[in-house]
């Protein structure tokens, strides 16, 4: 197969100019609290937002708290675990691959909350 280069008046499509921002952590960032917090409202009183991770063929599952994010991109998830024990994940951009999950909430008792932000920790 030969190929053969277009002549002068071959169309290019323009591409529209991306900003340098949308790349970002912070960028990202703000799309996942918005998916977060859309995958909440879809939740019962009864259940609150997990996240589970899989990781070198081990499957992670945690009570996710906050996301904060680091410019220019780095993402943190801080939770708990079932058991209670303390996770925070720390994680580039381009190898973000989590799933949000359902997860029975650990303290009824308490006001469900939302899972809350920050930057640059």
């Amino acid at each position: 197969m030969e190929y053969t280069r277009p002549g002068p008046g071959f169309p290019m499509p323009s591409a529209a100019p991306r900003s340098a921002d949308e790349n970002l952590a912070g960028t990202f960032y703000r799309r996942l609290l918005q998916w977060v917090s859309d995958f909440d409202q879809s939740l019962d009183e009864e259940h609150e937002v997990g996240v589970r991770c899989v990781t070198s063929g081990q499957t992670m599952a945690f009570h996710l708290s906050t996301i904060s994010y680091c410019n220019p991109a780095l993402l943190r998830f801080v939770g708990v675990t079932n058991a209670g024990e303390p996770v925070e994940l720390i994680q580039h951009i381009s190898q973000i691959n989590l799933i949000l999950v359902k997860l029975r909430r650990r303290d009824p008792g308490q006001p469900k909350s939302a899972v809350g932000s920050g930057s640059c920790w």
